[in-house]
């Protein structure tokens, strides 16, 4: 800013100086142009009295005649060039102002040289004085711009103290802080709101992580624990029921195997490290074979199975893994739902819709049934990894589909959007 400011005032001083000289020159060319029109038209004797009776405020005229100088002036300066060319000389006076600044030059008349000079020394001053405004009008601004710029920068250090401050507690661990974020909404607000989104972001997965650990520790903890009891009890059972003891080890050790088989898997679709096996796929005909393979469960436990196909669709997909996961859904409102429930599959265009009448989920719940491993309560003494869920969002999201959960009062109502 103070680098613009002096090259401003730098352009006005060189317009004003240019300004007064011409102005100087306009003012000397006008009474050149006078005085040789008026030797044209007046006698010699006319002529000195004109130059005898001119204002010397407004411009000095000396004419040498054949006997005396005429004018304001006793002698002629010497080396003083024709106008339009001028040259500055000095005059004593017997004022206050003993030194008087000239600039003018010799105009050629009928009756000689005339001397035509203006003072310019008044526009000197003038010229002095802007120099020494501008000169504190700069000392000025450059002052109020370091005093500014000091308190601007000391307020900067400040935050970023702070900023380091809550960047070393949440190093410590203390996850929960913030940064904080001010009414100016300036560039470091607009950082620190960044960083306090991505510190959101972790904080929910290091949730998620602790939740996962606390569920994989509650499901693996009984299996595990009967694992340790059957193979401490090996050695006391009889040769007869050894195979029996060895097969429900193995069913056991299976089952945790699974869940950590079904991890790795839900990883490697997440991350997309699985590639798919895209193909057209008809949602139509997905539904119907859907349909007729989770018919058979559901009439094992004497529930009423429906579908209900309207217009057809076709998607980009990977057919088993999507099989796999509408499955999923139909298999859960089975196996959670009572004898007699009513489940109904709707198929319309890129929407399929599950529907059941049974317990439904919990509003807290419809969002933290994605998580891994989150098994609710009252589903505990069913057998699975609790990984059903969240691999069916996998594999929807890799499939630019949504999915969601709404009651159906009673029951569930899952709603799937493909794009």
């Amino acid at each position: 800013m103070t680098i613009l400011i002096v090259m401003l005032i730098s352009s006005l001083y060189r317009q004003l100086i240019i300004e007064q000289e011409n102005q100087v020159d306009a003012h000397l060319s006008a009474e050149m142009q006078r005085y040789q029109q008026l030797a044209l038209t007046v006698n010699r004797r006319s002529f000195a009295a004109q130059i005898q009776a001119s204002d010397p405020k407004t411009a000095l005229i000396a004419w040498k005649n054949s006997v005396d100088m005429v004018g304001a002036l006793t002698f002629l300066p010497d080396n003083m060039p024709l106008l339009p060319e001028t040259k500055e000389f000095p005059i004593f006076t017997g004022g206050p102002d003993k030194l008087h600044i000239l600039t003018g030059g010799l105009a050629m008349t009928n009756y000689g040289p005339v001397l035509i000079a203006t003072r310019t020394d008044q526009l000197a001053m003038l010229i002095e004085k802007f120099v020494n405004a501008a000169f504190w009008a700069v000392a000025f601004t450059l002052g109020l711009t370091l005093a500014l710029g000091y308190i601007f920068s000391k307020a900067i250090l400040r935050r970023l103290v702070q900023y380091n401050q809550l960047s070393e507690q949440i190093e410590a661990g203390h996850y929960n802080t913030r940064l904080p974020v001010s009414r100016q909404q300036d560039e470091f607000d607009m950082l620190a709101q960044q960083f306090n989104r991505v510190l959101d972001t972790l904080e929910q997965n290091l949730r998620a992580v602790r939740g996962v650990t606390d569920n994989i520790a509650h499901d693996l903890r009984t299996p595990l624990s009967h694992l340790r009891i059957g193979i401490e009890q090996l050695s006391e059972k009889p040769q007869a029921e050894l195979e029996d003891a060895r097969a429900e080890l193995l069913e056991e050790l299976d089952d945790c195997l699974a869940t950590f088989d079904a991890m790795l898997s839900l990883t490697r679709i997440e991350e997309g490290q699985q590639l798919l096996d895209l193909q057209p796929i008809h949602l139509q005909e997905i539904c119907q074979d859907l349909f007729e393979m989770a018919d058979v469960i559901a009439e094992a436990k004497d529930q009423v199975f429906t579908i209900d196909l309207k217009e057809d669709a076709i998607i980009q997909g990977d057919k088993y893994l999507l099989f796999q996961a509408l499955f999923n859904l139909v298999d859960n409102a089975i196996k959670y739902s009572p004898e007699g429930a009513k489940i109904h599959i709707e198929q319309d265009n890129k929407c399929i819709k599950i529907a059941d009448n049974g317990p439904g989920i919990a509003d807290e719940d419809k969002e933290r049934v994605f998580e891994r491993l989150v098994r609710l309560d009252p589903s505990r003494h069913y057998k699975g990894t609790g990984l059903g869920l969240s691999m069916v969002k996998a594999i929807l999201s890799r499939h630019q589909a949504s999915i969601e959960l709404t009651d159906n009062h009673p029951g569930l109502l899952v709603s799937i959007h493909f794009k």
